[in-house]
């Protein structure tokens, strides 16, 4: 039983009187007359009004007369006769436009029930669809209480004699309808209530002394005793599903909750009860506060009519009065339009009107009535936002008074509206870190923190020294549970000296750079950071090898030389035992890591050894690094036997072949230690003869001058005169080696005579035994060809003279055709035949069968035809001026070259006539004697 007294009391309505609309000049029919200036002001009701009720958008009064009014919300009150006599009970429905009334038209106990259909009219009037007579039983009795389900199936009518009358199916036709006694007591039956439960129709009846219900859905009505408590009549409401659809019993001790089975709580209201009525969450109770029996409701009511009256609204669920005010004789209490009407006997309508939300909630804040605001605000629906800002307040209040604990809490219900910067500087003090932890781990939670807020829990954590709530937060299940930036945590507790708690972190998130630099800057524990980074992916493995390694390669050599071979070769991770070792392994760019071995030439050369016989296919510079390498060792080492060791190794890398496209490197090493066999080789690759020649020399290694020329001379016939000069220069005796190369150099014809006496004029040792018998045998030669070069001139003016013998008697003489037989055919001659001034005969089918043109014959032709090419190309080469300096520069006879070009007129003038004109034939000869000469049995028909 809650005690009402310890309630808390508000004004969350306001009350005023009903104004009659503009424009009404007159009062309502019957009314009394005004009095005083300003009684027009206010809406005045019919007198005698004995019942209301209301709903569809109006207040429905009933009066002594048998009328029944009609008030909508334009305040135009409207009526008709609806009885003889008086109208005694109304009910409106509320989800149809149908009101069934109980009044008389006849002097007596003769109760008649109405529906009315208020949307059709008849003469004016609604339409009165059924009437029939309320009797229980064979004799009339005073009807009590009426209730209508809002499905028009069941109808409910008390009478004083404490029987109940239900009429199931529909009410508004007699046909469809049946009239049944449900109950039969002792008592007065004060209320009636219909509870739709599914599809269960419970009905509630309430009598002076008792409270009981049905079940009238089915068929045998089953009876259950709720309670032997009753009330008075209008003292029993139904509530609204805020309360479960309970039925309210106000008795004067208490009000009593019922559902359908069960009696439930009770709330002790004092006070004698006249009215109860459920409103939108409240109940409405009007008492007198001396108690009067229930049972004088009957027989004294007008002898208590000039009694103050208390008028209560409660809040059932926030457990406080929203209002309570003081009226003389109220006739009923009204909802409609959202707000309460009271009736009085004096005919005036109060109106409550509840305030809005805010404004209650103001209220509350001003009398810091946080936790009922609280419960209102959800009460009334209120969006997350508004019951943020009453958590706020609350909060801000409860750390005004020194309660950080409770305020804290109350902030923590604000997360995800409250900006937490507002919550966290109120904490920042040492002394409240207790409350900041608190909200800062649900802030966590509801994964609303960022790295900041991460940041300072743990601060607190590592502040509090609280391991365990630190390991809390931290070990978490899954991915999907960290509600925290975890970098930003590893951060944190690294600074803060939580080592392992760090490691774990990023170990369990895959944040490897912050697990190695915790390793090896702080906890300088290498051997695990290189464990692992070995159970790493072939990707992360190859960055932080990358990034760690020479530090590693300080303090651990042996162990990281040996991981980046497995890392250059065939890597996978080592996830001990577990992994797929049959699984294709990845290899990384060895020649990336060479500069991890700045200081530890031990393990270069191992790791590169071992790369080179592994991977033969190592990057080249691999290879460049360990000839480095090896050629430091040997110019360092002073060991004749492990010298020697060193330069074969060296030689052998040399001739490995890895250095044939890209020796450049190769060469500047090996001539920066001074490996003259390597460079010696290296040169030699790369046909650098010129250079080899020229290293000699400069060790003045004749005999190795002399066998490189005789070794590369053909490929590079200049290496003979680079050694002639060389010698030349030479003041010492050195006439073997300059006959030896004047032996080459004549055999080859590599110079000219002159040039070779001028090559050899700047020795001063050098004499003319020394060039005798080049000079001689030169001479010899050169007289032999004097000799068939005038040989050869000689038959060509021969050849010439007989050539323009020819061609004058071509021009002078008659030409004699006497061949018998076809050039072609052999056969005999026979006309029509064609004759050619070269002498040739054809029979004429022949010749047109076999001649590509009619003026060339074609025995003849191909030779023309040979002639005349290369008197073309002649013609196009005569140009060429590269080619010929070209040619000139790489013959070994530069005069050979020189007359080639003369003989093919490049040096004259010369124009090609096909048809000379007669006129110019004879004044052109000489000019064109090349050509007569080369075409000397031009042809014509």
């Amino acid at each position: 039983m809650a005690a009402y007294l310890q309630w808390r009391r508000f004004v969350f309505f306001d009350k005023e009187l009903v104004k009659e609309p503009l424009g009404n000049d007159g009062a309502a029919p019957g009314a009394a007359p005004a009095s005083g200036p300003s009684a027009s002001k206010f809406l005045c009701l019919p007198p005698g009004i004995t019942v209301c009720d209301s709903g569809r958008g109006s207040l429905v009064f009933g009066d002594m007369e048998g009328q029944i009014w009609f008030l909508p919300r334009s305040l135009q009150l409207t009526g008709f006769q609806a009885y003889k006599l008086r109208v005694t009970h109304l009910y409106q429905l509320k989800q149809h436009n149908i009101l069934a009334s109980v009044g008389e038209d006849e002097e007596g106990i003769n109760p008649l029930v109405k529906i009315w259909n208020l949307e059709k009219r008849d003469g004016g009037n609604p339409l009165c669809t059924r009437i029939f007579p309320a009797i229980p039983g064979a004799e009339p009795t005073v009807v009590s209480c009426l209730t209508v389900h809002e499905n028009l199936n069941f109808m409910a009518i008390g009478f004083t004699d404490g029987s109940v009358t239900l009429n199931k199916g529909d009410i508004t036709r007699d046909r469809h309808s049946k009239t049944q006694i449900l109950h039969k007591g002792n008592y007065p039956v004060t209320g009636l209530a219909f509870r739709q439960a599914g599809k269960t129709t419970h009905l509630f009846v309430v009598t002076t002394e008792n409270v009981q219900s049905y079940i009238v859905s089915g068929k045998d009505y089953p009876r259950v005793e709720l309670d032997t408590h009753g009330c008075g009549l209008r003292c029993s409401a139904l509530s609204d599903p805020s309360q479960d659809l309970q039925f309210i019993v106000a008795g004067d001790e208490c009000v009593y909750l019922y559902q359908p089975d069960e009696r439930g709580p009770c709330f002790a209201f004092e006070g004698h009860k006249l009215i109860a009525h459920w409103f939108r969450g409240y109940l409405v109770i009007v008492s007198r506060d001396r108690k009067v029996s229930p049972k004088s409701e009957f027989t004294s009511r007008d002898s208590q009519s000039s009694d103050k009256q208390i008028l209560n609204i409660y809040d059932l669920c926030n457990k406080f009065i929203a209002y309570s005010t003081v009226f003389e004789d109220v006739v009923d209490v009204l909802a409609e339009w959202g707000s309460l009407y009271v009736l009085t006997r004096d005919g005036r309508v109060h109106a409550l009107q509840e305030k809005d939300t805010q404004t209650k909630l103001e209220m509350l804040f001003k009398k810091n009535l946080f936790e009922m605001a609280i419960n209102l605000a959800k009460s009334q629906h209120l969006d997350s936002d508004g019951l943020a800002q009453i958590f706020m307040q609350y909060g801000d209040h409860l750390y005004s008074k020194g309660n950080h604990d409770g305020a804290v809490q109350q902030y923590i219900r604000t997360i995800g509206k409250l900006e937490p910067s507002y919550v966290i500087r109120k904490f920042l003090d040492a002394q409240r870190i207790h409350n900041l932890t608190a909200y800062l781990q649900t802030l966590h939670r509801q994964s609303l923190a960022n790295a900041d807020h991460t940041t300072l829990l743990l601060n607190c954590y590592t502040k509090l020294k609280d391991s365990s709530k630190l390991e809390e937060f931290i070990k978490t299940k899954s991915e999907s549970e960290v509600h925290f930036d975890v970098e930003t945590a590893i951060k944190v507790l690294r600074q803060a000296g939580y080592y392992s708690h760090a490691l774990y972190l990023a170990e369990n998130h895959a944040h490897h750079e912050w697990y190695l630099k915790i390793q090896l800057e702080d906890i300088k524990n290498y051997q695990e950071a290189l464990r692992y980074i070995g159970k790493l992916p072939f990707e992360q493995a190859e960055s932080n090898m990358k990034r760690y390694g020479k530090i590693l390669m300080h303090h651990i050599p042996e162990q990281t030389t040996e991981l980046l071979k497995g890392l250059c070769t065939d890597y996978r991770p080592s996830l001990e035992g577990r992994g797929d070792r049959e699984a294709p392994g990845c290899r990384a760019n060895s020649e990336e890591f060479i500069p991890i071995f700045a200081n530890n030439p031990r393990e270069l050369k191992a790791f590169l050894e071992h790369m080179s016989e592994v991977q033969p296919d190592s990057p080249q510079g691999i290879y460049d690094t360990l000839l480095e390498l090896r050629l430091q060792n040997w110019a360092h080492e002073e060991e004749p036997q492990v010298k020697e060791k060193l330069h074969a190794e060296a030689i052998s890398l040399l001739k490995s072949g890895r250095f044939c496209d890209v020796f450049d490197k190769a060469l500047v090493l090996c001539q920066m230690h001074d490996f003259q066999d390597g460079v010696l080789y290296l040169y030699e690759q790369g046909k650098l003869f010129q250079q080899i020649v020229q290293y000699h020399m400069q060790h003045e290694q004749y005999r190795q001058v002399l066998a490189v020329c005789e070794r590369h001379g053909a490929q590079e016939p200049s290496l003979w005169e680079q050694a002639l000069s060389y010698f030349a220069r030479k003041e010492e005796d050195c006439k073997q080696y300059v006959a030896a190369v004047l032996k080459h150099i004549e055999g080859k014809n590599l110079m000219p005579p002159l040039l070779v006496v001028q090559t050899l004029a700047h020795n001063s040792t050098a004499t003319l035994s020394v060039i005798r018998d080049y000079l001689v045998q030169k001479l010899q030669k050169q007289s032999q060809q004097i000799a068939q070069d005038e040989l050869r001139v000689r038959r060509y003016r021969e050849e010439t003279t007989r050539i323009r013998q020819e061609i004058q008697e071509l021009k002078a003489s008659p030409k004699i055709f006497q061949k018998t037989k076809c050039s072609i055919c052999n056969s005999a001659l026979e006309l029509p035949s064609v004759h050619f001034l070269c002498g040739h005969s054809f029979h004429q089918h022949c010749f047109e069968s076999y001649s590509e043109s009619d003026a060339d014959c074609p025995t003849c032709l191909p030779e023309n035809r040979k002639v005349m090419d290369m008197i073309r190309a002649q013609e196009q080469k005569r140009d060429l001026h590269d080619q010929f300096q070209h040619q000139l520069k790489c013959s070994n006879d530069s005069f050979s070259v020189i007359a080639d070009y003369f003989g093919r007129g490049v040096f004259n003038k010369l124009t090609l006539l096909t048809d000379p004109p007669t006129a110019r034939l004879t004044a052109s000869l000489e000019a064109g004697l090349q050509r007569d000469l080369l075409v000397h049995a031009r042809r014509g028909t």
